[in-house]
């Protein structure tokens, strides 16, 4: 069931406000996907999905040799039946008040502060659809 991405029902949002962990699903230069569980937080406001990262990481690598215009992503969770997928358009930021605000963010919604990291980046997802039934 599509959804959309910055008005999406008020079911769907819960499920994404609740404690979930997400994959993200990168694609390597060949070709092959490449899955990952994250920690995602969905800001429909602005149509962005954020996942905190350490820049020396493979997703965040794939998504760098995508090149400027990013790389096409997908971040998913569910439980028991319930399930949402956002995708779009990853790129990699490194400004400290964007990370900064990413963090904040995680911990809201995951409950608890990540450990300080000199090397974190944001991977920001500019959001082009939105899938689920919850």
């Amino acid at each position: 069931m599509a959804h959309d991405v910055r008005d999406p029902s008020p079911d769907f949002l819960a499920f994404w406000r609740e404690h979930h962990l997400c994959t993200l699903t990168t694609l390597r230069p060949d070709g092959s996907p490449h899955v990952v569980p994250v920690g995602v937080t969905y800001d429909p406001e602005a149509g962005l999905a954020r996942v905190i990262s350490n820049k020396n990481s493979t997703k965040v690598a794939n998504i760098l040799a995508a090149g400027p215009e990013g790389a096409r992503v997908a971040v998913c969770q569910f439980k028991k039946r319930h399930w949402a997928t956002l995708e779009g358009r990853a790129t990699v930021r490194t400004d400290p008040e964007e990370v900064a605000d990413a963090v904040s963010r995680y911990a809201a919604r995951y409950g608890r502060t990540p450990t300080p990291n000199p090397d974190r980046v944001v991977i920001e997802i500019a959001l082009e659809r939105a899938l689920g039934r919850c």
